[in-house]
């Protein structure tokens, strides 16, 4: 593919949009919550999981301790047993209690609708705090950057090679999208890498991105 400039690119990822936009809407959250609260608990649990499996063990677990103040003053083996059937429960546990006892410390026991001082809480990297501001807030200070996003932002190649690292292809799709489809991008995507993007044997003789020329990792065959 030639040198591609940059209002090419984002043109591209404009007519890329609209075919995610025909296929999925805005996109839904595959996980299974109840307010920003049990969003982010969700979320930090997802972590190396499937969504399906924390699916599981979530309404268990927000029926113990469906606020902060209730999960604060959970007994860490109490929590262990709901969750252990995800992978790193023990850790994961330790740090849903921990993040519950800082959101009533420092926050009133309130999730904070801010993506800086989310990543303040126990377990909450920049991707789980922009899944918070964009599906609980509606308010997208970013894009959520999963193994899906990442394969599907290098495949399109949105993001270029120096892109390694989760933050840096953020940072160049942040590049190429307006802030109104901020929102959408990770639910589109990760329904679309489901679907037809695979990390293995991409089915992209049937995908429609590839098939209207979109995609510079295109192959028929």
């Amino acid at each position: 593919m030639p040198r591609e400039s940059k209002a090419a690119k984002i043109q591209r990822a404009a007519e890329i949009e609209q075919v995610m936009y025909e296929l999925y809407g805005e996109g839904a959250c595959s996980l299974d919550y109840r307010d920003p609260f049990t969003l982010t608990c969700a979320v930090v649990l997802s972590a190396q999981c499937t969504d399906a499996a924390v699916n599981k063990v979530t309404p268990t677990l927000f029926d113990a301790y469906p606020t902060p103040q209730a999960l604060a003053g959970a007994k860490l083996e109490d929590v262990e047993a709901v969750i252990r059937t995800l992978g790193f429960f023990r850790a994961k546990a330790k740090n849903l209690i921990a993040l519950a006892q800082k959101l009533c410390l420092d926050f009133g026991g309130v999730v904070p609708q801010d993506v800086d001082a989310l990543q303040t809480l126990p377990g909450v990297g920049r991707k789980t705090a922009n899944c918070v501001m964009c599906e609980a807030f509606r308010d997208p200070q970013g894009i959520a950057v999963d193994t899906h996003v990442y394969r599907i932002a290098h495949r399109l190649k949105l993001a270029g090679p120096s892109a390694d690292t989760p933050a840096k292809t953020e940072a160049a799709l942040l590049a190429v999208y307006p802030r109104d489809q901020w929102l959408f991008i990770n639910h589109q995507w990760v329904h679309f890498g489901r679907e037809y993007c695979q990390a293995r044997n991409p089915k992209c003789v049937e995908c429609p991105v590839g098939q209207k020329g979109l995609c510079p990792s295109f192959s028929p065959a």
